[in-house]
């Protein structure tokens, strides 16, 4: 879950998330997919303006102000 708050482990950086500045712990973008309860769900991840393959999302680190865009499928009738 998104927190305001920091612990001793982690660091608290800003991001622009879906153009909202949010606080996250989160250290790359797989962490982030986590945090937001996406994992095993349909999305899309854009990190600062390059669509991101979810193979890479491991890989690429977020920092302070990094802009990421999450779009993910609800279904529906």
């Amino acid at each position: 879950m998104l927190s305001n708050t920091q612990n001793n482990r982690n660091v608290i950086m800003q991001i622009y998330l879906n153009g909202e500045l949010t606080d996250t712990p989160s250290q790359n973008l797989l962490q982030l997919i986590q945090e937001l309860a996406l994992e095993g769900k349909r999305f899309a991840v854009e990190h600062n303006q390059q669509i991101v393959p979810k193979s890479k999302l491991e890989q690429i680190t977020i920092a302070q102000h990094d802009r990421i865009e999450i779009i993910h499928a609800v279904g529906g009738g």
